[in-house]
């Protein structure tokens, strides 16, 4: 039995379980054939492409009320946020984004950003607001105050903190939608010589239905740069939720990554794997 949509949180967004991101390359066709398949979580990120800012214009002139356009931004001037968000409206042909996610904070945003989000909110240009960072302590002390709909993590069979830090301590009703990156640890989760001793590497979809086995989190973002691994991530939607057994191997091999297979190495490995320079 394959993921169904959940509803993200308590902004009552339909969404799929599996979402997909610009940073690795995502072209035009490759978002077409996510949102065919059943994807509807845009994730138009950190490092955004033209290519897919296309990709999102045509999906969205004919399923704009099914699909859910998110924009990561980095600025930390209100002024220059507004800016930001009328040039990411006109480049996706969009009258509103239905996400703004303010990008690596690690301290609780200045109430001026707070204060602009919500001016772009009761202006209609935006719906809800996210935020992503890794000071995982951060999040259940901005729930606290209701300053944010979704939160933006990490969480990987290596990186299990979260389990402890953000989502055990979040309220179970009511509480902000989940949106998990960096689900294959930057592929280190993905190469056979990372693996204990007899152990087979698995694969991304693998990596993602791990993730997507959490109660705590509604979203897994991919980040595939080609077309065969975009269907390779799709294979985590048909397959479902992993077994007991499936979770404990993870967990082991993720225990033998995170031990051996330093972070700083893994993140720069995936990094060159980025074909976004040439996609822009």
């Amino acid at each position: 039995m394959g993921f169904e949509r959940v509803v993200l949180g308590r902004t009552g967004l339909s969404v799929s379980p599996l979402g997909i991101g610009s940073s690795y390359g995502t072209n035009e066709a490759m978002v077409e054939e996510a949102v065919d398949r059943g994807v509807n979580y845009l994730y138009w990120g950190a490092l955004r492409t033209k290519k897919m800012a296309e990709g999102i214009r045509k999906v969205a002139r004919r399923r704009r009320d099914d699909v859910v356009i998110v924009a990561h931004m980095t600025t930390r001037n209100p002024s220059a946020l507004s800016k930001a968000v009328d040039k990411a409206l006109r480049q996706l042909g969009v009258d509103h984004l239905d996400v703004l996610l303010l990008g690596w904070h690690n301290k609780r945003p200045d109430s001026r950003l707070i204060d602009r989000i919500a001016r772009l909110k009761d202006q209609g240009r935006v719906r809800f607001s996210a935020l992503s960072g890794h000071n995982r302590r951060l999040f259940p002390e901005l729930e606290r105050e209701k300053l944010v709909d979704i939160f933006h993590v990490r969480y990987n069979a290596a990186h299990r903190g979260a389990e402890r830090d953000i989502f055990d301590p979040l309220p179970r009703q009511d509480g902000p939608g989940i949106v998990s990156y960096t689900n294959t640890r930057w592929g280190s989760l993905l190469k056979a010589s990372n693996m204990p001793p007899g152990e087979a590497a698995p694969t991304a979809a693998d990596c993602y239905r791990f993730v997507l086995a959490h109660p705590s989190v509604h979203v897994a973002v991919c980040g595939p740069n080609s077309m065969a691994q975009l269907k390779e991530d799709l294979e985590a939607l048909e397959r479902g939720p992993m077994s007991e057994e499936e979770l404990d191997r993870m967990r082991r091999i993720g225990d033998h990554v995170y031990k051996n297979v330093n972070p700083w190495k893994a993140q720069l490995s995936g990094m060159m794997t980025i074909r976004w320079r040439s996609s822009r």
